[in-house]
């Protein structure tokens, strides 16, 4: 988004135009940003047989997967739900890698006989996969690192105490099950976490996956998932995706010679993708002064945007409908029955009743984690495409909450 000759744009259209045409609260992608990131992180591993798959839970909406396909990536799901979202957008089974957690092994078969990409997670799982397939079905293997990396403590997954992964001291007790059972392990995935800055730790994660993928004959893909930051904030450190692309290359180079053939290497970045190509527009209801404090109460909360809640996540905030205004100081909050404050003591572009607030670097865990706590309707979603915007998902209305409702007689 830009401003420009006083109004913010993107992709030369004015913003408050298209809130004024589908209405506030309203989550706005460009698709130009996402394009960009899916390039770059492209050109940084450049040399490394790299393929894309996009996580489909950090933004689940049917036209930005169709927006990946055409981009030529792959998928990343969890659930069963987010694959038939993926088949719906295009993708062909082998595209997409099922990485679920503490599911039953029915959900496993499931994946099975919808011919996913089966990522298995945990010991339990891969002896009943044993048992049922033996090497008649490939699968892929995720194992904890135990590295403490990331931001906050809710996506850091790569650590000891973590629920995600068989531990890489189980190593000998994976590759009995293997042997036994005669499953048949095309990958291996790894995972450490969000928010990560320094190029070292995956590295020294590359480094553990290359030495147990030595263990493993038939190997066609190691999965290094993700976990690249984005700035926030203006000074904010990101991850250099081309400096890690640049240490893995030697690394990889000579694992594959060590190896015997070239595999291809994953990533997973979601957040990455698609985080600064969304804007989450909200219409100040009320400005309420108190004895210490300077509310902007908007029309949303948590139910929309739980992320400044849930992980104390900061978000940039602006007001798109005075650009130009004296700066004051506000703590911008929601209207949930709860504290759901968007960001303390930010200063501001006057704020006045009926202006549109937007919170930056929304694309990513917005709508996808979004709820009708309060009993309140979800947003609409807008996809600003080759200059044009695109109702990508309508706002939902009373019919939506009623739905799946059964009264009875009392």
């Amino acid at each position: 988004m830009q401003l420009e000759d006083g109004q913010y744009r993107i992709q030369g259209l004015d913003v408050l135009e298209i809130c004024e045409q589908f209405g506030s609260p309203l989550f706005i992608y460009d698709a130009d940003m996402i394009r960009y990131k899916y390039e770059k992180m492209v050109k940084a591993f450049d040399g490394l047989n790299c393929k894309i798959k996009y996580p489909v839970k950090a933004l689940s909406n049917l036209s930005i997967l169709k927006l990946m396909r055409k981009l030529g990536a792959g998928l990343d799901t969890v659930s069963l739900q987010e694959a038939r979202l993926g088949l719906k957008a295009g993708f062909q089974p082998e595209e997409i890698i099922f990485t679920p957690n503490c599911v039953s092994f029915e959900e496993i078969q499931e994946a099975v006989s919808m011919g996913l990409v089966i990522n298995i997670d945990n010991i339990s799982i891969l002896e009943q996969f044993g048992h049922a397939y033996g090497d008649s079905v490939p699968c892929c293997i995720r194992f904890n690192p135990h590295i403490f990396a990331g931001g906050n403590s809710k996506i850091q997954v790569g650590h000891i105490d973590s629920k995600f992964g068989i531990s890489v001291f189980q190593r000998r007790h994976v590759e009995r099950i293997v042997k036994s059972e005669n499953i048949n392990v095309v990958g291996l995935h790894v995972h450490t976490g969000s928010d990560i800055l320094d190029a070292r730790a995956y590295l020294q994660s590359a480094n553990i996956m290359f030495d147990l993928a030595r263990e493993f004959e038939g190997l066609e893909f190691i999965d290094f998932g993700s976990g690249f930051k984005v700035g926030y904030k203006e000074g904010d450190v990101t991850t250099n995706v081309e400096e890690i692309g640049e240490q893995l290359r030697t690394a990889y180079a000579d694992f594959c010679k060590d190896y015997g053939k070239e595999i291809e290497i994953w990533f997973e970045p979601g957040k990455y993708m698609v985080s600064e190509s969304g804007y989450f527009m909200m219409k100040s209801n009320v400005i309420k002064p108190t004895p210490s404090t300077v509310f902007v109460g908007v029309d949303s909360g948590l139910n929309h945007f739980i992320r400044p809640m849930m992980y104390g996540g900061f978000h940039d905030i602006f007001n798109a409908s005075n650009p130009s205004g004296t700066q004051r100081i506000y703590t911008v909050v929601g209207y949930i029955c709860e504290t759901d404050t968007f960001g303390w003591d930010r200063k501001l572009n006057e704020v006045r009743e009926g202006d549109i607030l937007c919170l930056k670097n929304a694309g990513a865990y917005g709508y996808s984690m979004s709820s009708n706590y309060n009993s309140r309707f979800r947003p609409a979603e807008v996809m600003v495409y080759e200059g044009k915007a695109h109702l990508i998902r309508k706002r939902e209305t009373m019919d939506d909450l009623m739905r799946n409702q059964v009264e009875i007689e009392l």
